[in-house]
């Protein structure tokens, strides 16, 4: 039910956020945004949560970053000395280490029906092409595999991916209700208990 509502919330995206665009932007904090004609990968997952669950991943993960800063990647390119609410969330890198340390890990496998409704894969060339998304409850062509929810260059679109490019992360983060305002301060145990 809860891996239902976050899919349909990332599919509602499909045919309103129709351009890939990274570019860097000053938002509101905490629920800042992008338009929603606009986004990246992150964003797909960003907006999901929030329509779904409420869940503001923008929050947690500036919350978290500012406490363990050092537990993020910090690319040179990035050229940051402090967390940046306008962007830490938008890279799927953040977004990858906030599910490490947050969220239900699953194995990595190449049998595609080990991937299931609801869960958030990363990918990743090794280089640098980073990707999440969220596979759905769709069967493709073959109903061998399910499909994905993402934005992967040309707004958010439901697709045949989930091994087009290498898997590098494989979780589920199906938060209940009394999450949302929780801060991430007390959120690792809470889940823990919760059995998330």
């Amino acid at each position: 039910m809860r891996a239902r509502r976050l899919i349909r919330a990332a599919e509602a995206q499909v045919g309103v956020t129709t351009t890939y665009d990274g570019a860097y932007r000053k938002i509101g904090f905490p629920g800042g945004d992008v338009p929603e004609n606009i986004g990246v990968c992150t964003d797909v997952i960003v907006r999901a949560y929030r329509a779904a669950f409420g869940l503001d991943l923008q929050r947690l993960i500036h919350e978290d970053m500012v406490a363990h800063f050092e537990a993020y990647p910090n690319l040179p390119k990035w050229g940051l000395s402090a967390p940046d609410p306008n962007i830490d969330h938008r890279r799927v890198l953040n977004m990858r280490t906030f599910f490490q340390r947050y969220a239900q890990r699953l194995p990595i496998s190449s049998r595609p029906m080990v991937y299931r409704p609801g869960d958030i894969i990363t990918q990743s060339d090794g280089k640098t092409f980073n990707h999440v998304a969220i596979v759905t409850d769709k069967l493709c062509w073959s109903g061998k595999r399910y499909e994905l929810v993402h934005n992967v260059s040309r707004g958010t679109q439901v697709n045949d991916m989930l091994f087009a490019y290498p898997i590098n992360g494989h979780f589920r983060f199906l938060p209940p209700p009394e999450a949302a305002d929780m801060p991430v301060a007390g959120l690792k145990s809470y889940l823990r208990r919760a059995r998330v």
